[in-house]
C-alpha cells in the first residue's frame, strides 16, 4: 500500500481517491493491463516522440473488413480490429453508423499534414490541432478519427454514442473538452485511441476518463508494477 501511495501521489486528488477507495480491486484490474504488450501504451505527445522509424508490424487494411469508411487506403493495427468490429456492430444495432475517417499515418504523411496546417492556420493554431511528425497518436496505428472530424461531430448520433460507449470496446477519447493545458491539444471529440478493454475500464473507473493520466501512470511506474506483479505470480506458483 505504501508503494501504491507513492506511485499515485503525482495524480490529481480525485483520481487518488478513486484508487485508494478500493485498492485491491484496482490492482486486480491493473494486472490485466500488465499482461498486455507494452507497445499498446506508448506515449506519443508534444513531449514524447516515437521517432521517424516507428511503424507497427501488424497493420491491416480496413477494406478487408465491414467498416464504414470515407476513403480508401486506411490501415489499423490488427490487434485493434476485433474491438473495432464489435463497437461498429453494437452501434449499428442501435441505428448508428460509425464512419472511419482517418487512421494510421506514417511519419512522412504526418509531416505533410502538419506542414499543410501550418500554412493554412498559422503555426500557433496548427499546434493546437495537429501533431508534429513523430508525436502523433495516428503513427501508432491505434488511433481513429471518426465522422466529420469537426466540432459538429459532438452533436451527431455517432458522436454522442461514441462518447458514451467507446470505452466499453477499448477506445479512449484522447483530447477531452477542457483539458488542452494537460493534453496540448484543443478538444477533439472525433479522435479516439484504442488502449484495450482492460485499460479503458481502468481509465473510466479510476482515472476520470483521462487517458493522459492513465498512460503517464503506466509509463512512470511500469518497472515497479511489473516487478511486484511478477513476484506475486511467482509466489502463487510456489
Amino acid at each position: 500500500m505504501a508503494d501504491l501511495q507513492a506511485m499515485i501521489e503525482p495524480l490529481p486528488a480525485e483520481i487518488r481517491e478513486n484508487i485508494t477507495a478500493n485498492p485491491v480491486v484496482f490492482l486486480e484490474r491493473l494486472t490485466e493491463v500488465l499482461d498486455l504488450s507494452e507497445e499498446i501504451f506508448l506515449i506519443a505527445d508534444k513531449t514524447n516522440s516515437i521517432g521517424s522509424e516507428y511503424e507497427p508490424s501488424d497493420l491491416v487494411n480496413l477494406e478487408d473488413y465491414p467498416f464504414y469508411r470515407n476513403r480508401s487506403g486506411m490501415q489499423l493495427r490488427a490487434v485493434v480490429i476485433p474491438d473495432a468490429l464489435a463497437m461498429s456492430e453494437a452501434a449499428r444495432q442501435e441505428g448508428i453508423r460509425l464512419v472511419f475517417s482517418s487512421t494510421y499515418r506514417s511519419y512522412d504523411y504526418q509531416k505533410t499534414v502538419y506542414e499543410r496546417n501550418v500554412r493554412e492556420l498559422g503555426e500557433t493554431q496548427a499546434n493546437r490541432e495537429s501533431a508534429k511528425p513523430g508525436t502523433s497518436q495516428h503513427q501508432l496505428g491505434t488511433a481513429v478519427d471518426f465522422g466529420s472530424i469537426t466540432d459538429a461531430f459532438a452533436d451527431t448520433p455517432a458522436g454522442k454514442w461514441l462518447y458514451a460507449n467507446a470505452w466499453k470496446y477499448g477506445f479512449s477519447l484522447s483530447y477531452p473538452d477542457g483539458y488542452e493545458e494537460l493534453t496540448g491539444y484543443r478538444h477533439e471529440i472525433w479522435h479516439y485511441r484504442w488502449i484495450s478493454r482492460p485499460a479503458a475500464y481502468l481509465e473510466h473507473a479510476y482515472f476520470d476518463s483521462l487517458q493522459h493520466y492513465l498512460l503517464l501512470f503506466l509509463d512512470t511506474n511500469r518497472e515497479t508494477l511489473t516487478r511486484v506483479y511478477n513476484g506475486a505470480q511467482s509466489r502463487e506458483a510456489i
